[in-house]
């Protein structure tokens, strides 16, 4: 499953808003349809956020080619804010941009051609750095998998979300191949229902038995013991380790330190940003009141009804049981543990 790519001057994304039903793949040699399908959800988690932000950065750069020089810089500054503005919570997407801002600096005074070339191998070395650290994560993670496990997940990072196999699916794919996994229950994931169309479509199609449940469903198979651990990914980790994931994640981690479930955060150190000491500090976005009072197109909610609908949530680092990166597994004090990733400069 290639979520992205990058072919020619083009990039292509599966637009994850038609699946299950259907596999459209839209290329386009236009940043705004980047922007577009980035703020829309066509384009969707966090690592693949940063990637497609990355590569629409290049196709900025190659539209203003004849501007020369100056011109060329001055329409990738407002490019850049226009990608930046896309979605706010999910931290790859400005560390990406960071890193493409510091090869334009690099670059000075060198002709437009120059600079696309070199925005262009940024942006293909941050792509196929986010499928090394997919499998990575996945290596890493699936040691904490033991057999005949049964695992629990919430939203979807899985190859849909990342330029690889995923963050939290792809220690589930790794812990499958070592034949550890017994099934995975899904979270449908409400409004957008990230779980039942997009997880679960992944699960099914690795011959990973599924099961599907409401959000609501999670305390009942947490009290039964029907899970031996909860795998999630994140769009942004503060510097206390602090986590902010699809709305839902929390009452999960609750649930899962109420019914001694170990919680598991796997996400690539690019969604760690030190700059935020705690997750207090994470912009959360807020959706369309519609993706709550409809369903499929049809109002099904009361007219006139108030509507609080923030996409993401933040699980407190208390609750995280260890945080599994490409560069292995960390586990509390996160303050500490992070901060050592950061003197090393694994995180930028």
């Amino acid at each position: 499953m290639t979520t992205l790519r990058w072919t020619a001057g083009r990039l292509s994304f599966l637009d994850q808003t038609r699946l299950p039903a259907e596999e459209i793949t839209v290329t386009t040699a236009d940043y705004r349809v980047v922007c577009e399908a980035i703020r829309s959800l066509r384009i969707r988690g966090a690592p693949a956020i940063g990637v497609a932000a990355a590569f629409a950065l290049v196709l900025a750069a190659r539209e203003s080619a004849s501007a020369g020089g100056a011109g060329c810089r001055a329409a990738l500054e407002g490019a850049a804010r226009e990608i930046g503005a896309t979605r706010p919570t999910a931290v790859n997407l400005f560390t990406a941009l960071a890193r493409m801002a510091r090869v334009v600096a690099r670059t000075g005074d060198a002709p437009c051609a120059a600079l696309t070339a070199a925005l262009e191998s940024e942006a293909v070395a941050i792509h196929d750095e986010d499928v090394s650290s997919c499998r990575a994560i996945g290596e890493e993670g699936a040691r904490l998998i033991a057999p005949g496990s049964s695992i629990l997940t919430h939203c979807n990072a899985g190859a849909l979300a990342t330029a690889g196999e995923g963050t939290a699916l792809a220690v589930v794919f790794a812990a499958a191949r070592q034949g550890n996994i017994v099934r995975v229950f899904v979270d449908e994931t409400r409004p957008l229902l990230q779980g039942a169309r997009l997880t679960a479509w992944e699960l099914v199609a690795r011959g990973i038995e599924t099961v599907l449940i409401t959000d609501s469903t999670a305390a009942t198979v947490l009290r039964r013991g029907d899970v031996q651990a909860v795998v999630v990914g994140a769009d942004r980790i503060a510097a206390n380790g602090d986590t902010a994931n699809k709305v839902g994640t929390y009452p999960l981690a609750v649930l899962a330190s109420r019914h001694g479930v170990p919680f598991y955060v796997a996400a690539p150190t690019s969604t760690i940003d030190p700059a935020l000491p705690s997750g207090e500090g994470i912009p959360i976005e807020e959706r369309a009141a519609t993706e709550v009072t409809d369903f499929a197109g049809v109002r099904v909610a009361a007219r006139g009804v108030r509507v609080f609908a923030p996409a993401f949530d933040v699980t407190p680092a208390s609750l995280v049981s260890a945080i599994i990166t490409e560069r292995g597994i960390i586990r509390s004090p996160y303050a500490a543990a992070l901060g050592a990733l950061i003197a090393r400069g694994v995180a930028p």
